[in-house]
């Protein structure tokens, strides 16, 4: 499975309260069992008007349908090549 990296324009997305968050994530959840085990969310990073979310799936049609079955955006699906960090540096 490829990993992919999946900027979601939210609005308002670092006012959202734990509640709000809970219920979207249940959502998410909920969509992924349904859709089986070819697709795993691993991580979400709310900003301020964005979710940033790192999926692994099979290709970028699947993340497109999560999304559609799930209600919320997926404006800009990216397949992530490589992981660098400070230790790349060594």
């Amino acid at each position: 499975m490829a990993t992919y990296l999946i900027e979601r324009e939210i609005p308002g997305a670092g006012n959202l309260s734990n509640d709000q968050l809970k219920s979207i994530s249940q959502t998410s959840c909920s969509v992924l069992n349904n859709l089986g085990p070819e697709i795993k969310w691993l991580q979400s990073y709310v900003t301020n008007d964005k979710i940033y979310c790192v999926y692994k799936a099979p290709n970028p049609e699947m993340i497109l349908e999560h999304a559609r079955l799930g209600g919320f955006p997926a404006n800009l699906v990216s397949e992530v090549f490589t992981i660098i960090d400070p230790t790349t540096a060594d």
